[in-house]
């Protein structure tokens, strides 16, 4: 479908073409710009939302700032799709988060405007800082702003960035802006700090009038920059304790205002640009402005998929026959469901209720699942707390989230040695979000740790069991469920749960020819492939493997016994994963044979379906069915059973 911008759109391929428009212009652009986004993704997917809310600010700070020598850091790069339209990437946006196309978020090697790749959030203050601090020693006179989202001003590395910035003496700016979302409700103080300040009318109105009066001073002998910020800052501490926050750190903080008035970001950005020193400017934003249906149901419509721009119907794809459900939605179910058995049974999660699922515990028992905001050092620590208080805690995080609490799974839950229960979602390939969302590394920085229990289940009923086997008394150590993205492969997934002991796996086929080793979901792609070579007369067993720590020996032990030919599939990475896992068995315990791992690769995997990345990386069927081939083809005299 052929989407063509709008006449003034037309015309800005770059931020110089954007600055050579008139200001009244401006607001003609900013309706072309919004859209353009809704025409695009609408057809072609993608983010929506949060884009839509910052078209006025992407528009103001391209025309106020020298953009690329000025650098601009998007926290999260939701937000960019704008920025992207205006800096010479706007006839090619519609391959967006499409294989081989644009990245869904800003990406250094993308273009010389994306100054920093931010895909998790809030890293934009210490990234626009560092490179505030390397300007200046330098000598260069180039501004860093960092546009941050309230939601992910939630989490410790922002106010880490914040608490230096305060004192680092560097010029650079920090837009605060304020929907008051993050994909969900936000939660926690800070939100209802913001709500004091942006309702605080008193405060606003006496602000507002001294700084227009401020404004016609005469900065000179008699009233000097200092005296000027000393009253203002007398003034903020007596109206408002609120204002403290942002200023207690040093940050002069202004605002807030409109993020939807352009010509007032403007005059604002320009006067910020003027002033020296760590700054914050706090906007008022709608997520979704622009699209009613955005606007009142902002969750949905974070990332809502295919849809009809005039009537707003989401379209679902249609099937013939009865879906599997996705595993997100078989935890969220399997946990209401043991947790109505079970009262010790709690809930915690860094930001993702809708999108783990546990949003399904959340409205049955608000009491005993918790959202902690974009906070996932705190979930995990939270969790070992309410560990060592006999509850049994399933914190759910993304695989690729989870990392950044890597410290607070050894120190705080596996040294200790606490039953919590670590649910990764979308663990493995992840498809449109790309390199920052994968969930490749989970399988293989979890199994060095000691103390870990770590599994994978091929299926939901699988899924089920492990859960069930996780919350049991018995479970004394931590014990992590990691699972794909995505539709599961059963119509009928609510079985019975049983208890799987740790470290059991199971034989799925006998087969004399050569043994797959599989972990996890990319089981299934397994039984595809021997199902294709039926037709080459091919004996293949399949072991479905369900624990990489601690390892099925018995169940190795008559693999490697039996067969000198073996093929080992995951959906995470190669170095230092599952089959790493099985090499270090073979080696250790003076197995020889032909052992051929499937899995992600060692290089930075880009964005595309799942089902492009599966090929491309080598381990969807036909890939697994064609090593299968390579492997048996292999020369080599290795007799089955130990060597000396």
């Amino acid at each position: 479908m052929d989407i063509t911008p709008g006449p003034l759109l037309r015309q800005v391929d770059n931020p110089a073409d954007l600055k050579a428009l008139s200001r009244e212009d401006l607001l003609k652009l900013c309706d072309e710009l919004r859209q353009f986004i809704i025409d695009v993704v609408s057809v072609h997917g993608g983010h929506f939302g949060a884009s839509l809310g910052v078209v006025e600010l992407t528009v103001a700070l391209h025309y106020v700032f020298n953009t690329p020598y000025d650098q601009l850091v998007w926290d999260v790069g939701h937000q960019a799709y704008g920025h992207k339209i205006l800096t010479g990437r706007r006839d090619v946006f519609y391959t967006n988060r499409k294989y081989n196309g644009l990245s869904g978020f800003p990406k250094r090697e993308e273009s010389e405007y994306d100054s920093f790749g931010v895909g998790h959030s809030s890293t934009s203050i210490s990234a626009a800082l560092g490179m505030a601090i390397a300007a200046k020693y330098k000598g260069e006179d180039r501004k860093s702003v960092a546009i941050i989202g309230d939601g992910a001003m939630t989490a410790g590395l922002a106010f880490e960035g914040m608490n230096h910035a305060g004192v680092a003496d560097a010029d650079m700016l920090i837009i605060l802006n304020d929907n008051c979302m993050s994909i969900d409700q936000n939660v926690g103080a800070l939100k209802e700090y913001l709500t004091d300040i942006t309702t605080s009318k008193t405060y606003n109105k006496l602000k507002d009038e001294i700084w227009n009066a401020l404004g016609k001073l005469p900065v000179g002998k008699d009233y000097t920059r200092e005296m000027v910020s000393k009253l203002e800052q007398s003034i903020k501490g007596f109206v408002s304790r609120s204002s403290n926050l942002f200023e207690s750190l040093n940050l002069r903080y202004f605002g807030p205002i409109d993020g939807h008035n352009v010509n007032k970001l403007v005059d604002v950005l320009q006067d910020l640009k003027k002033i020296p020193g760590p700054k914050l400017l706090h906007i008022l934003t709608v997520k979704g402005k622009g699209y009613s249906q955005a606007e009142k149901d902002q969750t949905r419509w974070h990332a809502p998929g295919l849809f009809d721009k005039i009537t707003g119907e989401i379209i679902k794809k249609k099937f013939e026959l009865p879906q599997p459900p996705k595993y997100q939605d078989v935890f969220g179910h399997t946990l209401l469901e043991l947790a109505e058995k079970n009262g010790k049974i709690m809930g915690i999660t860094p930001a993702m209720p809708s999108g783990s699922s546990l949003k399904i515990m959340m409205d049955a028992m608000p009491d005993r699942a918790i959202d902690v905001g974009i906070c996932e050092q705190h979930a995990v620590t939270l969790s070992a707390g309410m560990a060592t208080q006999g509850m049994k805690v399933f914190c759910n995080i993304y695989s690729s989230f989870m990392q950044r609490a890597y410290d607070q799974v050894i120190h705080d839950v596996a040294i200790q040695d606490l039953p919590v229960i670590f649910c990764l979602d979308r663990a493995g390939l992840v498809g449109e979000d790309g390199a920052t969302h994968h969930g490749a590394y989970d399988l293989a920085y979890l199994r060095c740790i000691p103390n870990m229990i770590v599994s994978a289940p091929m299926n939901e009923s699988e899924l089920r069991n492990l859960m069930y086997t996780a919350q049991l008394d018995e479970t004394t150590h931590p014990f992590a469920i990691r699972y794909p993205r995505g539709e599961g492969v059963m119509i009928d997934w609510k079985t019975e749960m049983k208890a799987v002991k740790p470290g059991t796996g199971r034989k799925l086929r006998d087969g004399k020819d050569l043994a797959i080793l599989s972990i996890g979901h990319p089981g299934n792609f397994v039984s595809a492939a021997i199902r294709d070579l039926r037709v080459e007369d091919l004996s293949l067993a399949h072991y479905d493997m369900r624990f990489v720590k601690p390892l099925d020996e018995d169940l190795l032990h008559e693999v490697f016994q039996q067969h000198t030919r073996i093929v080992t599939v995951e959906d995470g990475s190669i170095q230092g994963g599952f089959g790493s896992a099985i090499l270090e068995f073979m080696a250790q315990h003076h197995y020889h044979a032909e052992v051929k791992m499937l899995g992600i690769p060692d290089r930075v995997v880009e964005h595309g379906t799942l089902k492009e990345l599966h090929r491309e990386c080598g381990f969807d069927a036909d890939a697994i069915a064609q090593a299968v081939r390579e492997v048996i083809a292999m020369p080599h005299s290795i007799s089955a059973g130990k060597n000396a």
